[in-house]
């Protein structure tokens, strides 16, 4: 903590930070959580828990393993922070500390879901004196090495490979990890992680000498099995994913033939109302065609797929959360990194062959109490994907023909 934000907390109590009971809902307040981790809660104007906090903290910050089937943008993020930081608070370590022992570890499939987690840390710690590194591939390993040997890490932020490059190196030791959180293991699953991640736990003190907390959209067989051979009875906590999709996102399917997809596309991100769009394409070719036509039509916008090298993403997404571009064209894994509030459309030039996806994109819209559009562009190739989606959101969708001036 810097000596500023100490000397800010110093004079900081509960009393700053009133917030009234409301029926049917849960108030941080209510976790008796540290005072410093309140502290910056109430920087970010928390005041009341998502539907999994609510549901993940009495178990989680008792100790106790938790599995929660949860979308991105619900929260999880913050409940299992949370439930780390208080942790360490109230557990603090006495004696000399090695260099590359971290107390917790996060494990994330992407970069840039990596990056968001350790930024949410860096705000949540604010006022605690925990330190958190992130070990990423794609940037620079000697860096990342440099900030490890900077000072002791209490929370350690990563995606998997690399990792394992700071283990195998020994300049990582999970030994004394307390807490291990895997997150979107799905996506873990579907990008080939997993033999990277079982090394990983494996490193860790056994299940019963630490905490266990994993996320992921699905409880599919596989991860079941995964859930069954890393935790220890643990509480499980599952939030339906049509409350993120349906609540507060109007959603469209327009009936378009392929070869008109790009025309009405472009049309439709000149129209006003559209403030901010992620447009998403299932592959890396297509996301990149489309960025070319896009540019080439005079629309400014970024592009986020596995091509593109991490800084350049990291300054893309930068610029978008800085509005300095309004429009980003995304595939679905880039796409899981996108925490930015006020994004107004989501189009899907196709539909994602997971529906569990289609859930995913559009939750990137209707965020934090705002409302939000989604249009999705379906041909006949598409057409196969739509009952599964269906299904998926408990209703069916309208399809309808796009409005003339699109055409």
């Amino acid at each position: 903590m810097s000596s500023a934000n100490r000397s800010k907390h110093a004079s900081w109590s509960l009393d700053s930070f009133q917030v009234a009971p409301s029926e049917g809902k849960t108030r941080f307040h209510d976790f008796d959580l540290p005072l410093p981790l309140m502290h910056a809660i109430a920087d970010l104007g928390f005041e009341y828990c998502s539907p999994i906090q609510a549901q993940i903290l009495p178990h989680s910050l008792e100790g106790v393993d938790a599995i929660g089937k949860a979308q991105t943008g619900t929260g999880k993020t913050a409940a299992f922070l949370m439930t780390v930081i208080t942790h360490m608070l109230e557990n603090p370590l006495e004696g000399e500390r090695y260099l590359g022992e971290p107390r917790a570890v996060i494990l994330a499939p992407t970069r840039e879901l990596a990056m968001q987690i350790a930024a949410d840390a860096d705000l949540l710690t604010k006022y605690a004196d925990l330190n958190t590194a992130l070990l990423i591939g794609g940037m620079d390993y000697d860096r990342q090495l440099r900030t490890l040997q900077r000072d002791v890490v209490d929370i350690l932020v990563a995606t998997p490979g690399r990792l394992m490059d700071f283990m195998d190196r020994r300049e990582v030791n999970l030994q004394l990890v307390e807490t291990v959180v895997i997150d979107e293991a799905d996506r873990m699953l579907d990008m080939g992680f997993i033999p990277q991640v079982r090394r990983i736990v494996r490193k860790t003190p056994p299940r019963k000498h630490r905490q266990t907390l994993l996320f992921s959209a699905t409880f599919t067989p596989a991860i079941l099995e995964l859930i069954e051979r890393w935790t220890d009875s643990p509480v499980r906590i599952e939030i339906e994913p049509e409350r993120v999709a349906t609540d507060s996102v109007e959603q469209h399917i327009y009936l378009v033939p392929e070869e008109q997809k790009t025309p009405v596309l472009i049309n439709i991100l000149r129209r006003e109302e559209v403030e901010s769009a992620i447009v998403f394409a299932n592959r890396r070719d297509q996301v990149r065609r489309l960025h070319e036509a896009l540019s080439k039509a005079g629309i400014d916008c970024g592009i986020l797929s596995g091509e593109v090298a991490q800084q350049k993403r990291t300054r893309t997404l930068q610029n978008f959360k800085d509005r300095k571009i309004s429009i980003i064209v995304a595939t679905d894994v880039a796409g899981r990194g996108i925490h930015v509030d006020g994004i107004s459309h989501v189009i899907n030039y196709n539909l994602p062959e997971d529906p569990e996806d289609y859930v995913h994109r559009i939750g990137r819209t209707g965020r934090a109490g705002a409302t939000g559009t989604s249009i999705s562009l379906a041909c006949e190739s598409d057409s196969f994907m739509l009952p599964e989606i269906e299904e998926l959101l408990g209703f069916s969708l309208s399809y309808e023909q796009p409005p003339a001036e699109l055409l």
